[in-house]
């Protein structure tokens, strides 16, 4: 038997490692792009509010099939790596003035979300808690937690609080277009009704803090965010809210102001993708894109709803994307740098709006914004944070106060 001497087989050892090594070297990084898809899919990704369940009350189709109206459905989710869609429990401020209305809305539009997970088990599951979204993060199912989208559904009844939690809702925005029995609207040009939160509005908002239900501040004024801020035992969120630093004098973005008081109670700021929230010169860019599609709809006969209509309308808003992803990166920026990564996550609003940025059109976007961040500097664990841990862990305290409270 042939022996290499102890020299030449160190050699030949250093020569074999060296070539191990350079063929490992050899092989090219991943790129951003790579590298954003892979973290869009590993980590849990909650988007504070999809609208999902209007859209399909007005054209019903199998959300876990593709769909042809819209900015999300499963395909599109799975794509983007979507763990844990907010459904929107949305009162349109047309039933305001009739309590009945507005709190059977509710209902029937949670009956819907309720109806989607039935219908198809291995696509969707119902989420009441953060164990559960993690839960079915293991799962192919995407979870589908639940949040009230105007307060105007409780019907002016303190007592529904608790119904509404009994069936689902993790959280309430307190208001929407116009002042309500709670507390008054950023979108109200009318005079203020309340001046900050309702007597009843104060009631609603201990009520929700009793029971584990998170305060959604978007849509309200000023002083209405300040009440609760004053009041809440418990984090707040804005589940769909950018920073008013870019549009300047719009009461629906949040001031710097409440994006530090916000956080100083653990809470989170969810940056919304809708073109209008990201700066003042898209806010009406859209309108004569709008007028154009709906001529064209009135001249082709096609009923409101329809198919053809759904369709059409889909196509127009995909050829006319307004701003970038930059634009929504940026917001996240601001709120990094007023009050840091623990504070702020995602919101994008899909269904409920007419435009979004060129690369977050639906939901399969998601790794677009997160290729953004990497370059820009973002870790994986500050990513991780923006992505979903963030409002999970602002979704556990609020449940750990209700605990507390109702020991107390």
């Amino acid at each position: 038997m042939y022996c290499i001497p102890h020299s030449s087989l160190a050699c030949a050892v250093f020569v074999l490692l060296f070539a191990v090594c350079q063929s490992s070297t050899a092989q090219p990084q991943d790129s951003v792009e790579e590298r954003a898809d892979r973290l869009a899919q590993t980590h849990l990704l909650v988007d504070g509010h999809i609208d999902l369940p209007y859209r399909l009350r007005h054209y019903y189709e199998n959300p876990a099939d593709s769909t042809i109206g819209g900015d999300f459905d499963y395909p599109m989710a799975k794509a983007g790596g979507l763990d844990a869609p907010f459904m929107s429990i949305y009162i349109p401020t047309h039933l305001q003035d009739t309590p009945d209305a507005a709190t059977d809305r509710a209902n029937r539009l949670i009956d819907l979300v309720e109806r989607v997970a039935t219908e198809n088990p291995d696509h969707f599951m119902l989420a009441t808690s953060p164990e559960e979204v993690r839960t079915s993060a293991n799962t192919n199912a995407l979870a589908l937690p639940m949040g009230m989208e105007n307060g105007a559904g409780l019907g002016g009844e303190l007592e529904n609080v608790k119904h509404f939690y009994d069936r689902g809702i993790r959280y309430i925005t307190l208001t929407h277009g116009e002042h309500n029995r709670i507390g008054d609207s950023s979108y109200d040009d009318a005079r203020p009704r309340w001046n900050g939160l309702s007597p009843f509005g104060e009631k609603v908002v201990a009520k929700m803090n009793h029971l584990g239900i998170m305060v959604d501040i978007s849509h309200v004024t000023d002083s209405t965010a300040v009440d609760v801020l004053a009041q809440t035992k418990a984090p707040v969120i804005a589940s769909h809210s950018s920073c008013r630093h870019f549009t300047p004098g719009w009461e629906r973005n949040v001031s710097d102001a409440l994006i530090q008081d916000i956080a100083d109670t653990g809470g989170v700021v969810m940056i919304t993708f809708g073109s209008s929230f990201l700066r003042d010169e898209y806010q009406d860019r859209d309108d004569p894109v709008r007028n154009d599609m709906q001529a064209h709809i009135d001249s082709m006969g096609w009923a409101e709803g329809s198919r053809e209509a759904v369709a059409y309308e889909e196509k127009i808003r995909d050829e006319h994307p307004i701003g970038t992803v930059a634009d929504v990166a940026d917001h996240i920026d601001h709120v990094v740098d007023l009050v840091g990564v623990k504070h702020v996550g995602l919101g994008s609003d899909f269904d409920g709006v007419f435009a979004l940025p060129e690369g977050l059109q639906d939901a399969s976007g998601y790794p677009t914004l997160v290729a953004e961040l990497l370059r820009r500097g973002y870790t994986e664990g500050e990513i991780q944070k923006i992505l979903g841990e963030n409002v999970l862990r602002v979704w556990r305290e609020v449940e750990t106060t209700a605990e507390r409270l109702q020991d107390s």
